[in-house]
């Protein structure tokens, strides 16, 4: 077997590289190697890099590649053992069909009435004319609206407790330098509250003790008529007629509140800077929305084409997740011209895919009418990963990053306070903007001088 060319940096170099700088890591690579592409990083064993489309379409759906749990290991200190994202085989299947009905059907619309209103609850709270982080008022709106959705409320003391504790610990991997933590085994060592590791695994410990109270108090008090997410899992049976157990339990709620939060808020970050950088992409959004009147149905607003494509293109261009989950090789399997035998290990990347000249022309230009003009496959545009592992949530994410933008938007004039670019960096194991991106509400939109509905489809 011969793997495909890669950097020839010493290991370790390489992975300090992909730490700190993870986007500059793969645009070198793809450079000098093309699609195709074998890094080394640190201990990890070897794994080859991929961004061709039929390339990734292969190993997403052919079962020659497996989705092993065990290659996501550097999540479970976070997740735990019995999170969706670190089993494999048949756990995997049987969590994932448990979970499954939650996030479709008419759920959605249920969840979407919560997600305005906190939108707008949020929002009003901001003092016009005072600068704010974005990233941290879509934390405080994705926060809300997970415990919202996952737990059925987003008050009482437990709630108003775990919220700052979460975020908390979600912070400390806030930056590349505190992401190594992440990579390095060694430093994770708990030595007590003075320590980096030992402050997480106390908040960890915290938090735990809440969602292992709430889940016993649940047990003990059923409600067939709660329709939150918690309680559709705890009713859910698997083929044998079992329940999840207070510890899978417990480590989904994990994997949802930091997978459910984290991510879509960054994604709306994203999406409030591109908006307000581009005037003429901000203009076309409110004519469209002002299309649909006073008071819209939800379910009116997430069909708009125009917030679609911008939400797309948010996803496009930084995609939060920058690779897909890893692919073992199970048996001998040709791909792209390489002989790869079992045990090779491979990984989509999603932001270099995402990239390509030849499917999205100049792909450094924030465009949403790309997603207009044209239909890209699963193995082309795949922001939230694909085949098995592809996430869960993608339909609340999508769901919640078109209402809150439409809530906020219709109601008030933002701008972004610093005129200077905003780069992309590392969050843990995302990408995320570079210091929050700093903005203003200037004002309430004036209703009355909102045009009248249009008819014309932008």
């Amino acid at each position: 077997m011969t793997l495909p060319d890669g950097p020839k940096t010493q290991k370790y170099v390489q992975l300090i590289q992909w730490i700190a700088d993870p986007l500059g890591y793969m645009n070198n690579c793809a450079k000098q190697y093309g699609d195709i592409f074998t890094t080394r990083w640190g201990k990890l064993a070897p794994f080859v890099m991929i961004s061709n489309p039929e390339g990734l379409q292969q190993i997403l759906t052919n079962p020659a590649f497996d989705a092993p749990g065990s290659a996501n290991e550097i999540l479970k200190p976070m997740l735990g053992e019995n999170s969706m994202m670190t089993l494999s085989g048949d756990r995997h299947k049987r969590q994932r069909q448990l979970l499954m009905p939650p996030f479709h059907g008419d759920r959605m619309r249920n969840y979407s009435e919560k997600i305005c209103a906190i939108a707008s609850e949020v929002a009003s709270n901001q003092a016009i004319g005072t600068n704010f982080s974005t990233r941290s008022i879509m934390q405080e709106i994705t926060m809300r609206v997970i415990l919202n959705t996952v737990f059925g409320l987003d008050e009482g003391p437990r709630f108003q407790k775990l919220r700052p504790i979460l975020a908390k610990m979600l912070e400390m991997t806030g930056s590349p330098l505190r992401s190594s933590i992440l990579f390095f085994k060694f430093l994770q060592k708990d030595l007590g509250p003075w320590s980096f590791w030992g402050r997480r695994m106390q908040q960890k410990r915290q938090i735990d003790e809440i969602l292992f109270t709430e889940i016993t108090e649940r047990r003990t008090q059923l409600d067939s008529d709660r329709t939150d997410i918690l309680s559709l899992m705890m009713a859910a049976r698997d083929e044998n007629g079992e329940p999840m157990t207070n510890e899978e339990l417990r480590d989904e709620l994990m994997t949802l509140l930091i997978a459910g939060h984290e991510t879509t808020a960054t994604a709306l970050t994203w999406a409030f800077y591109w908006i307000h950088h581009l005037p003429t992409v901000r203009e076309k959004l409110l004519q469209e929305l002002d299309s649909l009147g006073e008071n819209p149905d939800p379910m009116a607003i997430i069909k708009l084409p125009y917030l679609t494509a911008i939400c797309n293109e948010t996803l496009r261009i930084y995609p939060v997740g920058m690779l897909t989950f890893p692919r073992v090789v199970r048996e001998p399997v040709t791909l792209m011209g390489y002989q790869l035998e079992p045990g090779t290990a491979l990984v989509g990347s999603i932001y270099l895919t995402h990239r390509r000249e030849d499917l999205y022309p100049n792909p450094q230009e924030f465009r949403p009418e790309r997603f207009l003009e044209n239909q890209f496959s699963p193995y082309e545009y795949l922001p939230f990963g694909g085949g098995s592992r592809r996430c869960i949530g993608l339909a609340l994410a999508q769901l919640e990053m078109k209402l809150v933008l439409a809530v906020i938007l219709r109601d008030y004039n933002l701008a972004l306070a610093e005129k200077k670019p905003v780069l992309a960096k590392r969050r843990g194991v995302t990408l995320g903007p570079a210091g929050g991106v700093k903005m203003v509400i200037t004002g309430r939109r004036m209703r009355e001088n909102i045009p009248q509905p249009i008819t014309t489809a932008i």
